[in-house]
C-alpha cells in the first residue's frame, strides 16, 4: 500500500527560525538569521535531521531582491548564498547519507507570477547557481508558480548534470482542477516539466487538501507517457488558505492548526497515491517531521 522506502525532505526553514527564536523580519524573512546568527540556522538543519530528514534544503530562499532589497543583494547576495549553501553542506555531513538540496526559489516573490520578468531574471539567476552548486547533490526549484518562470529556470541550469526537482505551488482551491499559481492547469506544467527531463515533480507551499488531486493527475500522466521513472512528491505547508489578491511581504500569512498526526494522516494519502518523496514547507516543525520518521520505520 506504502513505498517504503520513500525519502523525507526537511520542514520550512523560515519558521523554523521564526519558531526557535532566531532573528527574524519581514521583508528579509530567512535571510535575516544568515545576516545577523547563522548559528540559528545550523540548530534547524541539525534539528531536522535529527527528526529524520534525509534532505536538508539550502536556506538561500529569501537571498533574492525580493527579500533583500536591490542594494543588499548587489553588495551581499552572493556572499549570503554561499554562507548558506556552506552551512547546509557542514550539516550534512555530520550525518551519514543526508543529501543537499540547492534552492531556486521564486525569483520575484512567492505567489507572484505577476511579477516575473525575464528580462531581470538572470542577474538573480546566476550568483544563485554559481554559489549553491559546489555544495549541493541536485536542485530544487521551489514554490513554482508559471510555466515561463520554470523555463526560465530550466534554461539556466541546462549545463548542469546535477537532478533537477521541479515543485510547484498550487492554487488553494481543493474545488477546481489543479492549476498553478498562474492560472495555468496541472496538466500543461506537467508536459513541460517532461520536456525538460525532470528528475522529479513535486508539489509545495500550497494547502495539503489540494495535494492528492494532483499527485493523482501526475501520475495518470507519467504514465501515459512512460515516464514513471519521474519521481513525485509533497511537501505542503500550515498557512491558512492563500487568495489571489495575496501581496507577499506585507505581512505574515496565518497559521493554522496542522498537528503532527493531522499532517501524517495527508502524507499517508500522498504515499497511497504514489508520492515517494516526502517533508514539509512554512508551518511544518521537526516534531512534523519526526512523525512521519515514525510511520515509516513502521513500514
Amino acid at each position: 500500500m506504502y513505498n517504503k522506502t520513500f525519502n523525507i525532505l526537511d520542514g520550512g526553514m523560515g519558521r523554523e527560525l521564526k519558531r526557535i527564536g532566531a532573528p527574524f523580519q519581514q521583508p528579509q524573512w530567512s535571510a535575516q538569521a544568515l545576516i545577523e546568527d547563522h548559528t540559528y540556522v545550523t540548530q534547524v538543519h541539525d534539528s531536522f535531521i535529527q527528526a529524520g530528514s534525509e534532505i536538508i534544503t539550502i536556506n538561500s530562499y529569501a537571498c533574492v531582491p525580493f527579500h533583500l532589497g536591490d542594494s543588499l543583494f548587489e553588495q551581499q547576495g552572493a556572499k549570503l548564498i554561499q554562507q548558506a549553501a556552506t552551512l547546509a553542506r557542514s550539516s550534512a555531513n555530520k550525518y551519514t547519507g543526508t543529501q543537499v538540496a540547492a534552492c531556486i526559489p521564486p525569483l520575484f516573490g512567492s505567489y507572484r507570477p505577476d511579477l516575473f520578468d525575464a528580462q531581470k531574471a538572470n542577474r538573480i539567476l546566476t550568483p544563485l547557481i554559481d554559489n549553491q552548486a559546489p555544495f549541493a547533490d541536485f536542485w530544487l526549484i521551489e514554490t513554482i508558480s508559471s510555466i515561463e518562470e520554470l523555463q526560465l529556470v530550466m534554461q539556466a541550469l541546462a549545463k548542469s548534470n546535477k537532478p533537477k526537482w521541479l515543485a510547484f505551488s498550487l492554487s488553494d482551491d481543493a474545488n477546481i482542477k489543479p492549476q498553478l499559481r498562474s492560472g495555468e492547469p496541472l496538466e500543461n506544467a506537467i508536459q513541460v516539466a517532461i520536456d525538460y527531463h525532470a528528475d522529479a515533480i513535486l508539489f509545495n507551499c500550497c494547502i495539503p487538501e489540494v495535494i492528492l488531486n494532483a499527485i493523482e493527475r501526475t501520475q495518470a500522466l507519467l504514465q501515459a507517457a512512460d515516464k514513471q521513472t519521474i519521481n513525485i512528491g509533497a511537501y505542503a505547508n500550515a498557512f491558512q488558505p492563500i487568495n489571489t489578491t495575496h501581496v507577499a511581504n506585507e505581512a505574515q500569512q496565518p497559521m493554522r492548526d496542522l498537528t503532527p498526526n493531522d499532517y501524517l494522516a495527508f502524507v499517508k494519502q500522498w504515499l497511497s497515491a504514489g508520492a515517494s518523496i516526502i517533508g514539509g514547507c512554512c508551518g511544518v516543525t521537526p516534531e512534523h517531521i519526526a512523525t512521519i520518521k515514525q510511520f515509516k520505520d513502521t513500514l
